[in-house]
């Protein structure tokens, strides 16, 4: 199991108030320490709002680069149903240049919708959006020149698209929320699963995992072509106690506020308390605990190939997520490598 980060930029840190100029620096200076502390991947998402620095993420992912050696940098999503499918390559490819061989993309319709006014797209066409442009993102993969005809795109006729990536086929996962028809695309394409679990209980994506997996197969992709991956809240601090005397107090503030905007009820200790029981989405411990949440999860997913933290949603500090990581890196990766190992 690959274990990493997830970040959206926040700009809130609490009652630490900064400048987006020195919040982006620490970020830059997290996605460092993950990469000495030997984590696997380190994902920026996209959003186009004040509370998030993250509107350019290949921006933010090439200066990570020029500061790691190692560690996988991906987005986390683009959405790419308001992007240009030439663009969003070109900007990977540039980043896998620039970071020999280490980009990534998860790509997503957006569970935020504000990128759609934002860039004349109508919500109406939420989906076929996003077939179109993947389909066209894929090609574009495959081929360096490229004839292809679309709705919502002016039509290419055998046009370069430069630079190529240093990887022959630049890794681009689906990223998913509940739909069983985004699971059963993923698996007919033949592309790694990024799944979005943010409330309940994560074994109930299981039947959808289950989908995914069966139309792979029958699309002729083999087991180990069909990796899936969870993303999910958490943290980690030096006991549980500790995790959750950090975590609670902005989680509950900032998924309240969400929920006023969304429409959902307000968070309360009751709701936390069943999020972080053995079979709830969040992962938020001490570094044994954390682990064995992990590997309960696989289980009851069938297995997972990767597992990703969403941690700057909480109003923690810099200092605060910085040692998170370096837990990540030092206790809880060897820890789930001993699980997986049988010892």
């Amino acid at each position: 199991m690959q274990i990493g980060i997830d970040s959206f930029a926040s700009a809130m840190y609490g009652s630490k108030v900064l400048s987006s100029a020195d919040a982006m620096e620490e970020l830059l200076e997290r996605i460092s320490i993950a990469d000495q502390a030997g984590l696997d991947v380190f994902g920026i998402g996209e959003h186009h709002k004040k509370e998030f620095l993250d509107a350019a993420p290949a921006v933010i992912l090439a200066a990570a680069a020029a500061r790691t050696k190692r560690i996988l940098l991906g987005s986390a999503v683009t959405v790419l149903s308001t992007a240009d499918p030439v663009r969003v390559y070109q900007e990977f490819a540039t980043l896998d240049l620039i970071s020999k061989g280490r980009a990534e993309l998860v790509v997503g319709r957006g569970s935020a919708i504000e990128a759609y006014p934002l860039f004349g797209y109508n919500l109406n066409d939420y989906d076929a959006l996003f077939v179109e442009k993947l389909d066209l993102l894929l090609k574009i993969r495959s081929e360096e020149f490229i004839t292809w005809k679309g709705k919502f795109r002016p039509a290419l006729v055998n046009q370069p698209v430069y630079p190529r990536a240093l990887q022959e086929k630049l890794p681009v996962w689906l990223g998913v929320g509940g739909t069983p028809e985004s699971f059963i695309r993923a698996g007919t394409l033949g592309l790694p699963l990024m799944v979005a679990v943010i409330g309940g209980e994560t074994e109930r994506f299981r039947p959808l995992i289950d989908l995914y997996r069966e139309a792979g197969q029958k699309a002729g992709y083999s087991k180990d072509q069909l990796k899936v991956g969870l993303h999910s809240p958490g943290y980690v601090a030096i006991s549980t106690e500790q995790a959750i005397a950090d975590y609670y107090p902005g989680y509950a503030e900032l998924w309240t506020k969400l929920g006023k905007e969304r429409g959902w009820p307000p968070v309360t200790r009751t709701q936390f308390n069943s999020m972080i029981a053995p079979k709830g989405v969040l992962v938020v411990g001490g570094p044994e605990e954390v682990a064995e949440k992990l590997i309960r999860h696989s289980n009851a997913l069938g297995g997972i190939d990767r597992f990703t933290f969403q941690m700057d949603n909480a109003g923690l500090s810099h200092e605060q997520l910085s040692k998170s990581i370096e837990l990540i890196g030092t206790k809880v990766i060897p820890l789930v490598k001993r699980y997986e190992s049988g010892y």
